[in-house]
């Protein structure tokens, strides 16, 4: 049975250093939750923190309606896989699948049958006899995952399980990941740095920095309409660029150094001349061919099939990058001098300091 986690005012310290000062949190049952952020953030610690391998210092945590601060974690019912597979070398597949289930001293043709399950299940049945020396990285990381689902746990916890394979091979292992997830509906807590990975397999996401939740949404809620100019940057690419507001009469708008303005219909809590960051993606930088908008150069093109990245230079030296669908005709040639404008709809405006979104 899956439980929801909920997470209140937790405190994690390593002498003095406190790695996790106040965090609060819910995740739902038979959800993919996620915790992204970049190394050091936390985000691994306060996963041990739910699997009862960090002390807690303060706060309480609760799956569904048991506090479990003091529960020891074998008596959690929580599957771990860990960023080193952490399979043992020794045992078969199917020994490793069923370790977990013999420690629970199940009847044997009921292990038996739960291994050949979930064997079955992550497509590995036809290793069952080998030992771990003689699978590849991505089977090895079946084994780990299987070995975590046979104890059927309430909460499924996964640190980094893909880091240590190639970029191939982590594009699917996470299509597995997110299927198995999906017909299984197991409440799963993922960590990773990785923001692509983390769009890619999470309901929800948690992004994190310095033990400090930024931001928790959709994937799209994230890269939409991030809450910060850390959020904005950690989640996929963005070009972050000085401007102005201006106001006037009822018009409302973003004024850039070249003198180019763009009305916005959708700022909130702004004033005439205020200094601002602007956040846009590559893909909300749009060329003109009307002479309106910024002037840039483009210093080089990248070709990658459906799409072409350009990367140019402002008047002042400030860079972006832009991402066009790549055309029939010809690819814009270096040096070329090009008209862009912003997407008003989509781009997102910042406090001068980025810590504030001043968009609806």
């Amino acid at each position: 049975m899956n439980v929801g986690i909920k997470i209140e005012h937790a405190v994690k310290k390593y002498g003095n250093f406190t790695a996790i000062p106040d965090l609060s949190l819910d995740i739902r049952s038979g959800e993919f939750f996620t915790l992204l952020g970049p190394s050091g953030c936390g985000k691994t610690t306060l996963l041990r923190m739910i699997a009862g391998f960090n002390s807690i210092e303060g706060g309480d945590f609760y799956f569904g309606d048991r506090r479990i601060n003091d529960l020891d974690p074998a008596k959690r019912n929580i599957g771990m896989v860990f960023q080193n597979y952490a399979i043992f070398p020794h045992l078969t597949v199917r020994k490793n699948v069923e370790f977990g289930l013999k420690n629970r001293k199940l009847p044997k043709d009921e292990i038996h049958s739960k291994a050949d399950k979930f064997m079955e299940l992550m497509k590995i049945s036809e290793y069952a006899d080998r030992l771990p020396e003689k699978l590849s990285g991505g089977q090895q990381q079946r084994v780990a995952l299987a070995r975590a689902l046979a104890i059927e746990p309430d909460v499924l916890l996964m640190d980094e399980p893909l880091s240590n394979l190639d970029a191939k091979l982590r594009v699917e292992m996470r299509t597995v990941i997110k299927d198995i997830q999906n017909r299984l509906g197991i409440t799963t807590v993922y960590v990773t740095h990785d923001q692509e990975e983390a769009m890619a397999v999470s309901d929800r996401i948690a992004v994190m920095s310095e033990g400090v939740i930024q931001q928790i949404g959709t994937p799209k809620a994230l890269y939409q309409r991030p809450v910060n100019r850390f959020v904005a940057t950690f989640i996929g690419r963005s070009n972050v660029m000085p401007a102005k507001i201006y106001v006037d009469g009822n018009e409302k708008g973003i004024s850039f150094d070249e003198g180019y303005r763009q009305p916005m219909d959708n700022l909130i809590d702004v004033a005439d001349g205020q200094n601002v960051i602007v956040s846009v993606r590559p893909e909300e930088l749009l060329i003109r061919t009307d002479g309106n908008g910024m002037k840039a150069k483009v210093v080089y093109s990248t070709f990658l099939g459906l799409n072409t990245h350009y990367m140019v230079e402002f008047e002042d030296g400030v860079r972006a990058e832009i991402i066009q669908e790549s055309q029939i005709d010809d690819i814009i040639e270096n040096g070329s001098i090009i008209n862009l404008v912003v997407n008003p709809e989509k781009i997102n405006v910042f406090t001068e300091d980025g810590r504030k979104s001043v968009v609806k």
